[in-house]
């Protein structure tokens, strides 16, 4: 059995424990997951663009498309079921994305950046000047069913859950597999020199414009899944705070495992809620001594801390 298998296997095991807990876990424990795993699908599109020498600090565009999609595709389309919202939205993302690639791959280092946060800032200065779209305060997600099936209350919650987990569970497997394929081979090398990689008859552009839609693709599920677990959007998903907020957790996992975005999304969300809790008027400081913590002891990452381990029981 290789590497690659039992990757995939402790991902799947991984998933039926979290779908198993969705029964015997608190509402409120599911919600956080929930949502922590919602934005691991964002940050795991800033995480596929790191790895090819890209930091998108404009990622919340895509986050906030797939919310949105799902609360219009409910509000003016009629459409309620939830996995054909999540398909709209994902049609979307990657549908603007093709578009605005074609200008985004030509930028590298700070262009790239700030291009993608501006891109994002627009989006949100469109969406708080309009009023039929809610303005500032956005809109509720409503009467959203799940292959004509329809909960209401707690199980509402239990089926946003589950359907969150087996998403992240299919991402997580697709994008394992293609960093270990050739393009996940070649972004390590764009990343480290590009002009070597168009000497070997490769064309770096391409290959980061397939990149830079994928990215988008599983942030608009990230933004979907958050739609329908908070029952409501706004103009913030695509403020640069959220996209700050994507890049932090990025920087906290580590770019060297598909599973690392996922951890920690979920450490992040305890930390803020309980700093919340216990410090109201200073957890962004908590916040920050985490990061500054973990970018000098741990720059690679807290999966760093794993692949640490391997190498000494090797």
């Amino acid at each position: 059995m290789t590497y690659i298998d039992r990757t995939g296997l402790w991902l799947i095991a991984t998933a039926a424990i979290l779908v198993a807990g969705a029964f015997v876990l608190p509402h409120w424990l599911t919600f956080i997951l929930t949502l922590a795993l919602a934005k691991a699908l964002v940050v795991q599109g800033v995480v596929v663009q790191m790895r090819a020498g890209l930091v998108s600090f404009g990622q919340g565009l895509f986050f906030c498309v797939g919310g949105y999609a799902i609360g219009l595709g409910g509000n003016l389309l009629g459409i309620h079921d939830a996995f054909a919202l999540l398909a709209l939205g994902l049609v979307a993302s990657v549908g603007l994305a093709a578009v605005i690639g074609l200008l985004m791959t030509r930028y590298r280092d700070i262009f790239f950046a700030m291009l993608s946060l501006a891109l994002s800032m627009i989006l949100f200065g469109v969406l708080v000047k309009s009023q039929t779209l809610g303005s500032t305060d956005g809109f509720n997600v409503h009467g959203v069913s799940y292959l004509g099936v329809t909960f209401d209350g707690a199980n509402q919650k239990i089926a946003v859950y589950i359907l969150t987990v087996v998403v992240s569970c299919a991402c997580a497997l697709f994008l394992y597999r293609s960093q270990h394929a050739g393009i996940g081979r070649v972004c390590e090398a764009i990343r480290e020199n590009e002009i070597r990689v168009e000497y070997l008859g490769l064309s770096p552009r391409w290959i980061l414009y397939a990149q830079y839609l994928v990215a988008a693709a599983v942030s608009a599920l990230g933004g979907g899944l958050t739609a329908l677990a908070t029952g409501h959007i706004d103009p913030e998903m695509a403020f640069w705070t959220t996209s700050g907020e994507f890049v932090f957790i990025a920087l906290l996992g580590g770019t060297m495992h598909v599973a690392a975005p996922f951890v920690a999304a979920v450490l992040f969300a305890f930390v803020r809620t309980y700093a919340i809790e216990f410090t109201p008027h200073t957890w962004q400081m908590i916040l920050g001594l985490v990061l500054l913590g973990i970018i000098i002891f741990l720059p690679k990452g807290l999966w760093s801390l794993v692949s640490r381990n391997r190498r000494v029981k090797a």
